[in-house]
């Protein structure tokens, strides 16, 4: 993929997030980096625009009336358009390519627990609501919903422990 694919790519990805939204605002260490992060994007795209097109032809016949000694000019045009360095290109190497490989992977499997955890909390919100107490739920009510409550109530009973969970033991 060529450069400016990549960045027009990335301009688009940009411009489909919504900045405004609360999730960047609620944090003061998030919102600077977000800030900065925008900043950083702005700057690359101006830099991709700046330097998309082709550079201007250097004019060394201006540079020779405004030097007096012109033979400096002259041999740093013969050395410019002498040389035609070859196009660096970069590849990348197995290991680095099996690094993000593997980070990738480590993301998909930390979102596949993420999920679960949303799935699990969802869950648990659903039965919370379903099972609200109110001024008619009784203590044999709140035994049946929250059994590891009640078992934990029954054995401080048991062992005498009255004043186990208060600040002043």
């Amino acid at each position: 993929m060529s450069f400016s694919g990549a960045i027009r790519r990335s301009a688009q990805r940009l411009s489909s997030v919504d900045w405004s939204s609360p999730v960047f605002r609620g944090d003061q260490e998030l919102s600077a980096m977000v800030a900065g992060f925008r900043a950083w994007t702005a700057k690359a795209d101006t830099m991709a625009e700046k330097y998309a097109a082709p550079p201007t032809p250097i004019d060394f016949a201006t540079a020779k009336k405004s030097i007096r000694d012109t033979s400096l000019v002259d041999s740093l045009e013969k050395l410019y358009t002498s040389s035609k360095p070859a196009p660096l290109t970069y590849e990348w190497s197995a290991e680095d390519r099996a690094a993000k490989a593997q980070l990738i992977e480590d993301a998909k499997a930390g979102l596949a627990f993420t999920q679960e955890m949303i799935d699990d909390t969802t869950r648990e919100i659903a039965y919370l609501r379903v099972n609200r107490t109110s001024r008619d739920t009784s203590v044999s009510d709140l035994k049946e919903i929250y059994p590891d409550i009640a078992e934990e109530v029954e054995t401080e009973i048991e062992k005498r422990e009255w004043f186990k969970d208060t600040l002043n033991k």
